[in-house]
Order: structure tokens, then C-alpha cells, then sequence
């Protein structure tokens, strides 16, 4: 173990008593029942739902017994869990591979507040950057920003890929009741031209606004959109439409400036913000010139109740902590490959797909933070879509499959605002449905249906093992209030920190993404090769070399 890992109290989980315990207990896994569980405790449901935010939070259909509790509270505290997420939150270069610190929380820390990063009080910065950004979100959607023609942004064209694309396209469609009614904002990030055509079919020139979100400003999707982007700008407006239409979220000024962007159109993403991390600063500036500073300010509130819950709640009651022990527990014990999100919401029908990056991203690694290789597995893959359409589509596999998947079920009790102003006293009879079918769905995953309880019920004799439900299939209920800034800031926050929590206990780094690099490094080398004349590089391997050349073949 390296001095930096010993200095943020790192260390092997699987040498930890605690790991060993957990390991014996998963021997006797299936004899954790959650229909024994409950009749044995009456009081299970109130014990084990909890409070964080405007969320309660029920796991207790989750297979969790005393002892398993037990054991995964004194896996964190053996792992020194708090003391690592208090290095990473006061800065402490905690991104090892990278020597950097990571300090998305401080995207979200008040101005009073000081985090100092190399002699400099971070969160000023943050601040800064973040006044300039509200300026320009206010001028645009006041009209008081325009194009090289006068006249007022109608479009806004976010171009960014990764987590310069996943975070503020989820945010911006779930926060849609809040949107201007005079904005649009698309977000492209394919380099398949088809994504940038769809953007611009009906997009008129002179009120379009692009942000080019890239934060070493090389990326290649990125660079090929926005030349893209700005060769389709010269050629309706002239070549000095590029400084009053396109604006630049990035590290390397230099490139931006040099792309033709104007000084005063960039803005700064710091190096200890990962993109995966990065909605909240300067990477989000599309949601806030969706939604307005204010409520990206109520969004931004969200998500530090969270980090103020995390830093000052008890582990057994710290919500986000205990979400990271029950994956880990799911994963590394009950061997669960995979984890299915299901929003109840169709704003959240992109969240997913945002959590996959951030969780498999994050925590896809084989080795840990000292380069020894892990013995145990680490990120499940997170799929998922909105309900009520999965039910019809990949629940079957949830109820009867022979895979067990666990399942985090997120639902509000009331609509989005603005979802539905024709209904003045608020009642919706549609979010009724969801909640409900919300609820089935965790109820029926958990304690299924009998054999004896479907021939109760008059079904005949051939059709009973297959109307017949396992059950024991654990589930995590996030029940929200609404669907509001505030709340979709705190449920980012919740999954950001569940994420940290499991790799700061495996000891993996979940800030660097070394596994991006290889296949963008074959990619360039693959596309010069494309474009020559010449014949493919010897040196490849005969499949590649063969493609290539059909490639050319076709093309």
C-alpha cells in the first residue's frame, strides 16, 4: 500500500473481519426470507425506511438480516469509510492514479465556505464561474443575449459526449415543466452525423446558441460536431457568427479560443471535477439556461443536503452509505451481476442511462487504488427503464427469470409542476397509477406468490408452476414528494455518494476511466488508416484488417 492510500486510511476490505463475517453469512443466504423476515418483525418496515432530503428510502425488502446489517455497518467502519469520504470532501488528492483531488461537493458548497486546493479557496472559484454563468443564462432567456443578427436565442444546442452530455440532457428533460417557453435545448453527442441533422433540421441559424462541452477540448465526437456545427454557422451567417454563437465549457482555453470561440464565451471545468461528476458546474449551463439560475440554485440545494447528510448523519441512519452496503452486499456476497433503476417517472426516463456511466465508470475496475489486482467483483452493470413500459416489456424476466436482479424503484407521489395544469386541485389520477403499480411491483418481487396461494385461487392443476412467483427478489422503494429541482438534485447527489461509498470500501479509484483510453487511442490510429490510400497497417490484427478493407470496399 502506497503513503497516499495509507494516509486516507485505505485498506483491503477482504482482510477486514467484517468481510469474513459477510462471507460466512452469504454461505447461508437462502435462508434469509423476506416473508420470515417480516412476520418474525412487525416493526421491519419502520426500522428499515429512511429519511434523507424529501425522500424516504425502504429497504426493507432488501435481504437484509440483523446479522447482515451488522456486518456491512462494521465493514465501513473497519474500512475507515468515514475518514476517507472527510479526506475527499476537504480535498485530499484522493484521485491517486491522477494525483488529484475529488471535489465535486464543492460545486455545491456555499460561498462561505473555504476548500483549499494548491493555495486556493476552490469554492470562490466556483462561485465565480458561477455568477458569470447565470449572467449569460438570464441575458438569453431574457432576449437580452443575442446572435449576429439582433436577434433573441431560441435554440440551445448543448454538443458534449460522456458526462458532458448524460447529466444536463437527463436533468433538462426531467426538469422540462421549468423550461422557457421560448427555449429549446437539444443535446447531441453522436458522432453519427444523424444526431447533429436531427438538431438542426428545423433550427433557424440566426437564434441558435451552441455549447461545445468538452473539457480537454479534444474529444474527438465533440471536435467533429462543433466544426460541424460551426462550418453550418458560416455558411448561413458568415464566419463572425462563430464569437456570438458558440460558447465553450472546458479546461484548455487555449483550443476553444483558438477554435474561434470568444474569450469571454469560456468557461472553466477544474481538473478535480470528473465529468461524470460534473452537472453541477460549469458542464450544467444548459440546464440552467433551461430551467434559470433560481432553480438551478434549488437544484444545487438538493444536492448539498445530501452531502450535509452524508458528512454529518450516523453510518446506520446515513442513507447514502447504507445504499452503497446494500449494492456491495448485492454484488460482492450475493453475487447479482446486474442492477435494474426503474424511475415511475417519464421525466427520469434518462436517468438510467445517466447512472450507468456514473456507477460503471466510476467503479468498472479490476485493480485497486495501490495497483494490486481485486479478488472480489466490483461495478454491476445498471440497466433499466421507466415504469409503467418495462412491466411490459423485461418484467417477466424480474418476477420468473432465473436471474436474480435487484431493483431500485423510484416514484413521486405527486406530478412534475406544470405536468398537468389542466387539473387545478393537483390530484392525478395517472400518478395514482403509478405509485400503485410502483408498490405491486415491489411487493410481488419480494414476497411473490405460492404454489398453494395460486391453487387457492382456483386456477387449474397445469397452470399452477406457471402462475407460480418465487418472490425473495430484494428491491430498494425511493419514494419522493415531487419531482422538482430540489428533489432531483438530492437524488443525484444520493446515487453520486452510494457510488464513492462502495469504492472507497473496495479501494478502487472511481475517478480516473483508463478503460475509455485504449479503444479512443485504436480509434484515430484505425480512421488514419481509413482515410489512406494505403494499404492497412500490417502490424493489425487480420479481423481489423479485413473490416477496413471491406470498408473501403463499401464506402
Amino acid at each position: 500500500m502506497d503513503a497516499s492510500n495509507r494516509h486516507h486510511g485505505m485498506v483491503n476490505p477482504t482482510e477486514t473481519p467484517a468481510w469474513r463475517e459477510l462471507c460466512a453469512l452469504a454461505e447461508r443466504a437462502d435462508l434469509i426470507n423476506l416473508r420470515r423476515l417480516f412476520a418474525d418483525n412487525p416493526e421491519r418496515a419502520d426500522q428499515l425506511t429512511f429519511t434523507v432530503g424529501e425522500f424516504c428510502v425502504d429497504v426493507s425488502k432488501q435481504l437484509l438480516s440483523h446479522d447482515v446489517m451488522a456486518a456491512l455497518l462494521d465493514l465501513a467502519n473497519q474500512t475507515n469509510l468515514s475518514e476517507q469520504l472527510a479526506a475527499m470532501q476537504a480535498g485530499a488528492a484522493i484521485n491517486t492514479t491522477e494525483a488529484r483531488p475529488a471535489l465535486h461537493t464543492a460545486l455545491r458548497s456555499p460561498l462561505h465556505e473555504s476548500i483549499i486546493v494548491n493555495g486556493r479557496n476552490v469554492v470562490d472559484e466556483v462561485h465565480s464561474v458561477r455568477r458569470r454563468l447565470s449572467t449569460l443564462a438570464d441575458d438569453v432567456r431574457h432576449g437580452q443575449r443575442t446572435g449576429v443578427t439582433g436577434q433573441a436565442f431560441d435554440t440551445v444546442i448543448n454538443l458534449g459526449i460522456g458526462g458532458s452530455d448524460l447529466g444536463p440532457a437527463m436533468a433538462s428533460q426531467a426538469l422540462a415543466g421549468y423550461g422557457h417557453p421560448r427555449l429549446t435545448c437539444r443535446f447531441v453527442s453522436n458522432v453519427d452525423l444523424a444526431d447533429l441533422a436531427d438538431a438542426l433540421s428545423d433550427a433557424n441559424p440566426a437564434t441558435t446558441l451552441f455549447i461545445v462541452s468538452s473539457k480537454s477540448f479534444s474529444t474527438p465526437e465533440t471536435l467533429a460536431n462543433a466544426e460541424q456545427a460551426r462550418r453550418w454557422l458560416q455558411h448561413h451567417l458568415g464566419d463572425e457568427a462563430v464569437a456570438d454563437h458558440m460558447v465553450a465549457i472546458s479546461a484548455n482555453r487555449e483550443r476553444a479560443t483558438a477554435f474561434g470561440i470568444a474569450d469571454e464565451n469560456c468557461f472553466p471545468v477544474w481538473d478535480w471535477v470528473g465529468g461524470r461528476f460534473s452537472l453541477d458546474s460549469a458542464i450544467g449551463l444548459a440546464l440552467m439556461i433551461a430551467i434559470g439560475p433560481e432553480a438551478f440554485d434549488q437544484f444545487l440545494r438538493g444536492l448539498r443536503d445530501v452531502d450535509e447528510h452524508l458528512a454529518s448523519e450516523p453510518i446506520a441512519s446515513n442513507v447514502p452509505i447504507l445504499l452503497g452496503l446494500i449494492a456491495l452486499w448485492n454484488r460482492c456476497f450475493l453475487n447479482h451481476p446486474t442492477r435494474a433503476v426503474l424511475p415511475y417517472s417519464h421525466a427520469l426516463r434518462r436517468f438510467p442511462a445517466f447512472l450507468q456511466q456514473l456507477e460503471m465508470e466510476s467503479n468498472g475496475k479490476q485493480v485497486r487504488a495501490d495497483g494490486e489486482p481485486v479478488t472480489f467483483p466490483t461495478a454491476p452493470v445498471i440497466w433499466g427503464e421507466p415504469g409503467t413500459n418495462g412491466q411490459h416489456s423485461f418484467h417477466q424476466f424480474l418476477h420468473q427469470g432465473t436471474s436474480i436482479v435487484p431493483c431500485d424503484l423510484i416514484v413521486f407521489a405527486r406530478p412534475s409542476p406544470n405536468q398537468s395544469p389542466e387539473l387545478a386541485d393537483g390530484f392525478d389520477p395517472h400518478q395514482l397509477q403509478l405509485v400503485a403499480n410502483c408498490l405491486a411491483q415491489a411487493e410481488a418481487l419480494a414476497f411473490g406468490r405460492s404454489a398453494d396461494d395460486v391453487a387457492a385461487a382456483g386456477i387449474e392443476p397445469r397452470l399452477v408452476a406457471h402462475r407460480t412467483f418465487p418472490g425473495n427478489r430484494p428491491s430498494t422503494v425511493i419514494f419522493g414528494t415531487q419531482l422538482t429541482p430540489t428533489s432531483l438534485g438530492q437524488l443525484v447527489a444520493l446515487y453520486e455518494h452510494q457510488v464513492v461509498v462502495q469504492a472507497l470500501i473496495w479501494g478502487i479509484n472511481p475517478f480516473d476511466q483508463w478503460g475509455v483510453e485504449l479503444g479512443k487511442t485504436l480509434a484515430t490510429s484505425i480512421a488514419d488508416d481509413l482515410a489512406s490510400a494505403e494499404p492497412p497497417d500490417p502490424r493489425r490484427d487480420p479481423s481489423t484488417r479485413n473490416l477496413m478493407n471491406r470498408y473501403r470496399d463499401w464506402r
